[in-house]
């Protein structure tokens, strides 16, 4: 009775530690799958562009649709939610073609690391930070701004 208990347990404590793991986990679909409003949305956003794939993930508890594509040589990542609206988009900037401030801004975060590439982050229209990828020792970390080159209040 007591190893029957135990076995239940320990098969409990695996099945807690695997759900974990997968959310908020991407997972890679295929654009057939995706809602008939999320196809038109990510055809409208990839027009020109060289897909590199689809994601399906749940943020916050919410199910979001993801199309990574090239566009122009430059990454672009737009989230798109069940009902074909845009969510967010990522889109890889050249740094020259940042503002000084933004530039002085995300090298101050970075610190002594170097700035691999970096992103506007666009929420529902809005430009809302520039978000640069930074190698630091061999450790890779991102730092992130305002579209004004100050700190966030809150990452975005």
């Amino acid at each position: 009775m007591a190893r029957n208990k135990q076995t239940v347990s320990t098969l409990f404590i695996l099945l807690l530690a695997f759900t974990a793991s997968t959310i908020g986990q991407e997972k890679h679909i295929e654009r057939a799958n995706l809602p008939a409003v999320v196809q038109k949305t990510a055809d409208e956003q990839s027009k020109g562009a060289a897909v590199r794939g689809y994601t399906a993930e749940t943020e916050d508890g919410k199910l979001e649709y993801e199309v990574e594509m090239i566009v122009d040589g430059h990454s672009k990542d737009v989230s798109i939610d069940p009902s074909g609206n845009i969510l967010e988009v990522e889109e890889q900037v050249a740094m020259d073609k940042l503002s000084a401030d933004v530039r002085d801004g995300l090298q101050r975060k970075a610190g002594n690391g170097k700035i691999t590439k970096v992103e506007s982050i666009v929420k529902r229209g809005t430009l809302v930070a520039y978000e640069a990828q930074v190698l630091t020792g061999g450790k890779r970390s991102e730092v992130q701004v305002g579209p004004d080159g100050k700190p966030l209040k809150h990452e975005e």
